[in-house]
């Protein structure tokens, strides 16, 4: 895996570097420092392979929680860059949260909310050019958040023409869900591919016909159920 260091970037750049196949990494979330990052295999999910396990589809069956999209980009955030048990520490320190609000604010970050009783419980944030969606972090407060608000997400995808999802790497949560490792000169092919064409990340409230705030309802229906 290759690396590069800049110790401060422009929205701008980062746009530019995903395009060219690198995302950003902090050292830590006490350094300011931050890394492209080139590695010689890239997770994806492919779109029209996505799986649903079943423990999840009995999740959404149970209706657990509401989503929302682009209500709170940075609760999200934050809630990604907050240390927890399982994660002491975090990649996301405070250059990284100003960049990404200022993508969100442009419009080319987006994220996925979930709510239970009006208190953000979970959710995952990533960036979107052309038809490529690039994830960069998931958070669940409450079991099993993220991996509801994965299903939204890759339901939207779907609905607005996305062509690809870029998860960076790939982890045995994520296989659960279809990811796959590819080359760096596949991912490349798929990019370059991604980009050529445009997509809608808000299609999906078109067709719903329900605004940005959706129920498990019709993630159950996407799932098959």
């Amino acid at each position: 895996m290759s690396t590069y260091q800049q110790l401060h970037i422009t929205p701008e750049t980062l746009l530019r570097a995903y395009r060219l196949g690198l995302f950003p990494m902090g050292e830590s979330a006490r350094d300011p420092t931050i890394y492209w990052v080139d590695p010689e295999k890239r997770g994806v999910i492919p779109l029209a392979n996505f799986h649903v396990p079943r423990s999840v589809k009995k999740i959404l069956r149970r209706k657990p929680f509401s989503i929302s999209v682009d209500q709170n980009f940075y609760g999200v955030l934050q809630a990604c860059a907050n240390k927890t048990l399982d994660r002491p520490n975090t990649w996301i320190n405070s250059e990284i949260i100003e960049l990404y609000m200022e993508l969100y604010e442009s419009g080319n970050a987006h994220s996925v909310e979930c709510w239970s009783d009006g208190e953000l419980i979970g959710g995952l944030y990533g960036v979107t050019i052309g038809a490529a969606f690039f994830g960069e972090s998931m958070c669940s407060v409450a079991p099993d958040s993220s991996k509801v608000a994965l299903v939204h997400l890759v339901e939207r995808l779907r609905l607005g023409g996305f062509r690809l999802l870029d998860t960076q790497f790939v982890t045995d949560h994520l296989r659960r869900f279809g990811a796959v490792e590819i080359s760096r000169e596949d991912y490349l092919r798929l990019l370059t591919a991604a980009l050529s064409r445009e997509a809608n990340f808000y299609s999906f409230d078109i067709v719903e016909g329900n605004g940005s705030i959706v129920t498990e309802g019709t993630l159950a229906e996407a799932a098959g159920e």
